[in-house]
């Protein structure tokens, strides 16, 4: 295993897979309960660990078979000073959780040694609301100063990288990319669109992309797009020179809408081979885009397609 130390400004000849739907799975498949969604607090139960480990190992075997380099992410998208306080953390707790979750998957990786091209950690920030709701009234100001806690400790803990998931506003994008270029955080942008293939809050994927690049100097690494399915996302991805700042999608494993899903209490698996195709058939066309995983619903069995078809585009 190759740790890099920054991520990658550009692409290369590493293709990357991350992890899958990991709060789906841990509460639909092996039972475990996250309070206002936050996989975090799992870290302080020894049953939960066991299944979260064997679960970033199944995901580690994919990559692994397919010569894929190791994105890993997963337990923080809560651990931000609002949800934390909701959870119960002090501040100090909060920021010790940041950093268990950084080494909880170092210490998983480390397994991995040697068969494994490259392997980046990172941390999730997550929006301050809940990312199916508008989150207009934020301005960029006030995401710099709030996601500068989380960024500020993730520097701490060396992670690689942060991924901003599940973003559905400019200015709270704008605003963590301050952030993450001031503190010296590696930024990937990870936005989510609706049924409409735009943003929640109304702007297309290039109006958002475009937008936030230029109100930051382009501050983030790269952008990507995930919890939407291909279906929901593809009529969006128009053409244009942004197009090239977009590196990857974490897509959801059903087509069914995002509210609906979360109604269902129970885990919705979609069509895994359907999903590796659509991936397969982005591969392809846009060449350039080097960062591949899963979101809501998918697991190693998603990834394993999704790698054997996104490898299958670039012979």
């Amino acid at each position: 295993m190759t740790t890099e130390t920054t991520f990658p400004t550009h692409p290369g000849d590493t293709l990357f897979l991350t992890e899958g739907g990991i709060e789906t799975e841990l509460m639909y498949k092996w039972g475990f309960e996250l309070p206002h969604f936050a996989a975090f607090p799992l870290l302080d139960n020894d049953d939960a660990v066991t299944v979260m480990r064997d679960m970033y190992r199944r995901s580690l075997d994919v990559m692994a078979s397919h010569g894929m380099g190791a994105m890993l992410t997963g337990l923080d998208y809560r651990a931000s000073p609002d949800w934390g306080e909701l959870l119960g953390y002090s501040p100090q707790g909060l920021a010790d959780a940041n950093h268990q979750a950084i080494e909880f998957l170092r210490d998983v990786a480390r397994e991995y040694e040697g068969d494994i091209p490259c392997t980046l950690v990172g941390g999730i920030v997550g929006p301050r609301g809940d990312a199916y709701e508008l989150n207009r009234t934020i301005t960029a100001d006030e995401a710099e100063d709030y996601h500068s806690t989380q960024l500020n400790t993730l520097k701490e803990a060396n992670a690689d990288f942060a991924c901003a998931m599940t973003f559905n506003n400019i200015p709270e994008a704008v605003g963590v990319a301050r952030a993450a270029k001031r503190i010296g955080v590696p930024l990937v942008i990870s936005l989510t669109v609706d049924g409409t293939s735009r943003l929640n809050s109304g702007p297309s994927i290039a109006e958002a992309v475009t937008s936030i690049d230029a109100e930051t100097d382009a501050a983030p690494v790269c952008y990507m797009l995930n919890c939407s399915h291909p279906l929901e996302f593809e009529p969006g991805i128009e053409d244009g020179d942004w197009i090239r700042r977009l590196r990857g999608f974490r897509p959801n494993a059903s087509r069914m809408e995002k509210i609906a899903l979360c109604q269902l209490g129970h885990l919705e698996e979609g069509d895994p081979e359907e999903l590796g195709r659509l991936m397969g058939d982005l591969s392809q066309r846009y060449p350039h885009m080097d960062i591949w995983g899963g979101c809501c619903g998918t697991g190693h069995v998603h990834l394993d397609e999704i790698a054997r078809n996104v490898r299958a585009a670039r012979v």
